[in-house]
């Protein structure tokens, strides 16, 4: 069996343990001996989930490729380390080179309204009701990811703007773009649709999130409120 000495977690200041250091400080704040300690939830008690976490670093040199290759029955052999902790490491370790793997899917840029209408189009075609959707982009006017914020009826839909910008800040949006299909193919906006816009623009104005466009869908065309000079 592997050992190591004790140093009790309880002694720390609280925002030097693994768990309430990543709530205050974030995930990049932690040594990789903490994240490792956050996995195996506890020590034993003559040493630390820290500690712990230090002594199977060290046994493979610091080196996270090669802790990555130890198997079950070697993370076992740790004192303190049974069979659900070391499962809890190798899968973490797993998820890490299935990351590796991934590649990493570029974001789609909305630069026109033709841009955002066609993003649209498998979300709004062929449909007899309306909905309401919102394109949540980052800085560099990326889609970080669309929502659909209400559906209704074949002549109308209601919109919350609470909803539209509860979710903008859930997903650190930096601005948005309004959208909604009008069934009868109608391109022009109603009056409603423009008090509307009215609306979620100065609301998006108090928190710091422009609305770069509201697109009137239809399965043949669209009207952008951002070309016609009504934004």
């Amino acid at each position: 069996m592997y050992s190591s000495e004790s140093l009790s977690i309880k002694q720390w200041a609280e925002e030097d343990r693994p768990r309430e250091k990543l709530i205050i400080k974030g995930k990049a704040s932690l040594s990789e001996a903490e994240l490792i300690a956050i996995l195996i939830g506890s020590g034993t008690p003559k040493i630390s989930a820290v500690d712990l976490a230090k002594t199977i670093l060290a046994a493979t040199g610091n080196d996270l490729n090669e802790l990555a290759k130890l198997s079950l029955a070697d993370l076992k052999k740790f004192n303190g380390i049974g069979e659900a902790k070391a499962i809890a490491i190798i899968s973490a370790l797993e998820l890490g080179r299935r990351r590796k793997e991934t590649e990493v899917v570029k974001k789609p840029k909305v630069s026109s309204s033709s841009d955002a209408y066609h993003y649209l189009k498998p979300h709004l075609m062929d449909l007899d009701h309306e909905q309401f959707w919102v394109l949540y982009l980052n800085r560099a006017n990326q889609i970080i990811k669309p929502e659909m914020i209400s559906a209704g009826g074949v002549s109308g839909t209601v919109v919350d703007a609470k909803l539209v910008f509860k979710k903008a800040l859930e997903v650190l949006a930096s601005g948005v773009i309004l959208a909604h299909n009008h069934p009868s193919g109608n391109l022009q906006p109603s009056n409603q649709d423009v008090q509307l816009t009215k609306k979620i623009k100065a609301a998006g104005q108090t928190l710091d999130i422009p609305v770069l466009d509201h697109i009137i869908f239809t399965d043949d065309g669209y009207f952008s409120f951002t070309d016609e000079s009504m934004m």
